[in-house]
Parts: C-alpha cells; structure tokens; sequence
C-alpha cells in the first residue's frame, strides 16, 4: 500500500509556443486551487519544455508521496514507455483521454462554433500517435461525440496515423459540398500541432476550426480540471484499497 499522496505531478509533453505554454501553467494552476490543501501540484514536461519529468520525480523527498499524471489526451508512447521510465514505481495515472469529461467539452466547443445538426459535416483533428492504442482512444472519442452530436464524426490525424486531416476534409467537401466541415480540435493547447490544423483544414476546404481545448486565454474549462482531479483520484484509491482496480489500467504499478 502506498504512503498518502501529496504529490500531483502533471505532466504535459511540452511547448515552445508561449500562449500553449501559458494555458498548460493556468490548468496546473487550477487544478491545485480545487485540489485539497494537503496536495501540492507540480507541473512538468515530457518534452521540449523543462522541468523534465524525471528529473521532478528523482529531487522528491523520500517521504513524499506521489502520483503521475499525464496532462495527454491519449495513451500513447509518452505514457507506456516515457513515463513508466520516468516514475520508477510511482503510480502513473491513465492519459486524459477517452473520457465523457473531454465529450462534454467537444460538444460545448462544437456548439458555440455554430453547429447544427443536418448541416454541419464534422471532423475530429488529433495530433496522431503511431501507438495503435492510441489511435483507439481518439477513435472512441469520435464514436462518443457522434452519439452526442446526432451527426457522423471523422477522426482524423495531422502525423503518424492515418487519415490525414486534409484528406478527411477533402473528402466530406466532394461528398458534400453543399455542407460546410467543421474541424473540431482535439488537442490540448495552442502550438504547433495546432498551427498546423488550421493550415491543413483551411486550404483543405473546412469552413471552421475550433481552438484547442485549453483556448487561447480565459477561464480553464472545468471538464478538464475535474479530469486531472478524477485521474489523481482514482489511482490514489486504486493504490490505497487492496483488491481494487482502476477503471483503466495505469502505467506503472503502485
């Protein structure tokens, strides 16, 4: 059984744009205000941007406790390998994703854009992995948000995975081009990734693209901070009760 957790130490995969920089410190910083007064938040990066998460993990003091979390919306390389690595047997919750929380938001976000159901055809915009489990994750966010919507939803990928963006707009403008797309981001912050998605879909047809899910500036989105939360809290209860299991499987072992 695991020491009471004082520790949350999200982990994003990093930045070298300022405003995606700026929206990952505000969730942190948010998540750590709702979180009770016994936990301290420490934000780090898997990539480009410093504090690495490693080298956060081994300046913790023995006695303090912690728990991971990845600040990622799917479970791809970053979480099975990086991470596992990176914790040494601290307890790595699951990626963010798939997850109603981030349903709820997508469908928030496809609402204020204008969308309306029968006219609309929709695009889902993910970063991509070449992790097939990944894949699989934004795929079931899709699946969801097309339940939610009324309306189908095509998942699409800006590297590693296929279809493309472009292709996925290209493709529902000759199906029907008399149905603006709209391109609803799933990515976390503004940055390259998100540049990009703006880039493929204009010049690929799409009549609107959505921020990333942090926006560019304003309030945090509450479904976020309550994710980072449940995933905290779950993986404490799942380490702290023998003979429990997370609803999904972490990445490390507590």
């Amino acid at each position: 059984m695991m020491k009471k957790p004082r520790t949350l130490v999200a982990v994003s995969h990093g930045t070298a744009d300022p405003v995606g920089q700026a929206r990952i410190t505000a969730l942190a910083r948010v998540v750590e205000q709702r979180a009770t007064p016994e936990v301290e938040v420490l934000l780090t990066h898997v990539d480009v941007q410093t504090p690495q998460v490693g080298q956060v993990l081994a300046g913790l003091p023995a006695d303090r406790s912690a728990v991971v979390v990845p600040v990622l919306l799917s479970g791809g390389y970053h979480v099975k390998v990086d991470l596992r690595e990176a914790a040494q047997g601290i307890p790595v919750a699951p990626a963010l994703g798939p997850d109603e929380l981030l349903v709820d938001l997508l469908a928030r976000r496809a609402m204020a854009a204008g969308f309306v159901r029968g006219h609309h055809q929709v695009v889902l915009g993910a970063a991509g992995s070449t992790d097939a489990g990944a894949v699989a994750d934004c795929r079931a966010v899709a699946y969801r948000l097309a339940e939610r919507l009324g309306t189908p939803v095509a998942e699409a990928y800006l590297s590693a995975a296929q279809p493309r963006v472009a292709a996925a707009v290209e493709n529902l403008c000759a199906r029907d081009p008399r149905r603006p797309v709209l391109v609803l981001s799933y990515l976390l912050a503004p940055g390259y990734f998100q540049s990009l998605l703006v880039s493929e879909a204009t010049a690929a047809g799409a009549g609107t693209i959505t921020l990333p899910l942090l926006g560019q500036a304003g309030p945090v989105p509450r479904e976020l901070v309550d994710l980072v939360l449940r995933r905290f809290r779950d993986t404490v209860e799942r380490c702290s009760t023998p003979g429990t299991t997370a609803r999904r499987p972490i990445a490390s072992p507590c």
